[in-house]
């Protein structure tokens, strides 16, 4: 036997994987040109058009299946199909009795019916496959409030512990439907009833209008008010080095788990604990996460948590539960900042408690964030408290901006605050969701209206030349992506055939002769002359589209092989040694 350079159990199992992979391309492609040819096939049906031929693939038939008056066949090319439709223009033998049956003598407006069937099932398939996934997720997060950010809407509003019932006489039963309902409302007011202290109370917020650039230069318009589904976990800070915590033993980013032998798992449970605890020494059993230097040989930053327990005697004379015991929550503490980083440089270190920015005191992490993004350009000052000696200090920073190309080959400049804090929060109870098939539909629905309008965006940006022509891929990408989507599970691999359905209805219905949108076209004109567009005319037309298609398809093909190049002849090395 030939030597391959690969043990023979090891080139059969990489044969075996491969051809897998070419068996779910078939079972990823067939089903969206059946849903099309579907779409055709019945309004042809339904107008008595006499169908001749449905065929799903291109080239030798392999099965042949012959009804009353049309043949079903599937052809060896599965990256295809049609539906041949009587035509007297093709030169077709038109009986006497089947002149009536012709495509050409249907109304204009129900061969542009028939034509446009095909697209539309490819457009109205994602929400089926999509139904399919949304309908089996689950559990939910319940639809209590777990954190109100500062200077949102919702401040002074809602509070920590709300139990969101309605909004504007909505009922709501998940996080996901709050979420839903602000996001479709923004500069809208919305009134929501809550459960709150065992009653239940009415609260009004109107939803900010918030702006967002995303991928292909897309602005999104959603509303916000500034509240979060899960609360911040016992996660504390300890500013002060002489304060009870301090010298009990605690540190900043310690996770409180006991308080006198009463679990707490969120801060504000933890804030309570220490609030009933009397003047006397209380045990405190905390987890403090712990730097494994060069994890898995440098490649991780992993830390593992160490146990321990300290007496704390909270002071008297507090007031709040920071001046007691000198704990407070760990939002404001830096956990990561990069050496390289710009706010290195301005003397922050992992620890430090950020205090003011621009002269002004920072209530969370989030209106640090917000605010520095909202000016990249300029120069900022920030005051920090010290973990390494408690005083107060500052520096001057600004934003950088980085240049990023995306996977389009789109160029655009993000700017990217390199700092981060650790806020971990506290897991909830999942809860079902009240209305799982409405929920479905309706995610559904979003969904293939989202990636429809991505698809006509990309294909704007690439008639602009804004997006390269090197983004174009082809069969062997849509081949890999089959198996390697197979291999995440049956949800990911339903998820590509929406994405690729709606591709394919969306680029047939491109004015280009050959596609169904080229036929629309001649419709139009037809409609607009009051006659059909000569039959020379659109048989020049046809080949020119042709040719168009031929050279986009050898375009994406090329792409994919000069992307895939070093794997391409891996292969061709192992097959011929």
């Amino acid at each position: 036997m030939r030597d391959l350079g690969l043990p023979p159990a090891a080139l059969c199992y990489a044969c075996r994987a491969r051809g897998m992979d070419l068996v779910y391309l078939i079972v990823l492609v067939s089903p969206l040109i059946f849903v099309h040819e579907l779409g055709h096939f019945l309004f042809a049906k339904a107008f008595g058009v006499k169908v001749i031929t449905f065929s799903l693939g291109f080239g030798p038939k392999i099965l042949r299946i012959r009804g009353r008056e049309t043949e079903y066949c599937i052809g060896l090319i599965p990256l295809g199909g049609y539906v041949r439709m009587l035509e007297a223009t093709k030169n077709d033998i038109v009986l006497p009795e089947d002149r009536k049956r012709t495509f050409e003598s249907l109304a204009l407006y129900k061969r542009i019916l028939v034509v446009l069937a095909g697209p539309v099932m490819n457009l109205v398939f994602p929400v089926l496959l999509y139904f399919s996934v949304y309908v089996s997720s689950g559990p939910f997060l319940p639809p209590t409030v777990g954190v109100v950010l500062p200077g949102h809407a919702a401040e002074g509003k809602l509070l920590p512990g709300d139990r969101i019932m309605a909004i504007n006489s909505e009922e709501v039963g998940t996080f996901d439907e709050i979420k839903r309902i602000i996001h479709d409302s923004p500069g809208k007011p919305l009134r929501f009833k809550v459960f709150r202290d065992n009653k239940h109370t009415e609260v009004e917020v109107t939803a900010e209008e918030t702006l967002e650039r995303r991928e292909l230069d897309m602005v999104e318009r959603y509303g916000t008010v500034g509240i979060g589904p899960s609360a911040p976990a016992a996660v504390i800070g300890v500013p002060e080095p002489g304060s009870p915590a301090h010298r009990a033993g605690l540190r900043t980013f310690d996770v409180v788990t006991h308080v006198a032998g009463k679990p707490v798992r969120r801060y504000m449970d933890l804030e309570v604990a220490l609030n009933e605890t009397s003047e006397q020494t209380v045990p405190i059993t905390y987890m403090r996460p712990i730097t494994v230097p060069d994890a898995l040989g440098g490649l991780a930053d992993m830390a593992v948590y160490e146990a321990g327990v300290v007496a704390l005697t909270p002071d008297p004379n507090g007031t709040d539960v920071l001046s007691k015991t000198g704990i407070e929550t760990a939002d404001l503490y830096a956990a990561y900042v990069p050496e390289d980083s710009y706010l290195h440089k301005a003397g922050l270190r992992p620890g430090d408690k950020i205090v003011r920015l621009d002269g002004e005191p920072v209530p969370a992490w989030s209106s640090f964030r917000e605010r520095v993004l909202a000016q990249p350009n300029q120069p900022h000052r920030i005051e920090y408290l010290s973990a390494r000696d408690g005083r107060t200090a500052s520096g001057t920073f600004q934003m950088r901006r980085e240049d990023f190309t995306d996977e389009h080959g789109q160029t655009f400049a993000r700017y990217v605050l390199r700092v981060k804090h650790w806020t971990p929060y506290s897991p909830e109870d999942r809860v079902e969701h009240p209305r799982p098939i409405q929920y479905a539909f309706s995610k559904a629905v979003d969904e293939t209206v989202k990636v429809a309008r991505f698809t006509v965006v990309a294909m704007v940006r690439l008639v602009q030349g804004r997006i390269s022509f090197k983004s174009l891929s082809g069969p062997i990408t849509i081949y890999e992506v089959a198996g390697q989507e197979r291999r995440k599970g049956t949800d990911y691999f339903i998820w590509v055939m929406a994405f690729l359905s709606i591709n394919l209805g969306l680029i047939n219905l491109l004015p280009i002769p050959v596609l169904d949108g080229g036929h629309l076209f001649f419709f139009a004109l037809e409609g607009i002359m009051r006659r059909p567009v000569p039959l020379r005319v659109r048989e020049v037309a046809h080949i020119f589209g042709m040719a168009v298609l031929l050279l986009l398809l050898a375009v994406a093909f090329k792409n994919d092989v000069e992307k895939r190049w070093d794997v391409i002849a891996g292969h061709v090395k192992e097959l011929v040694g």
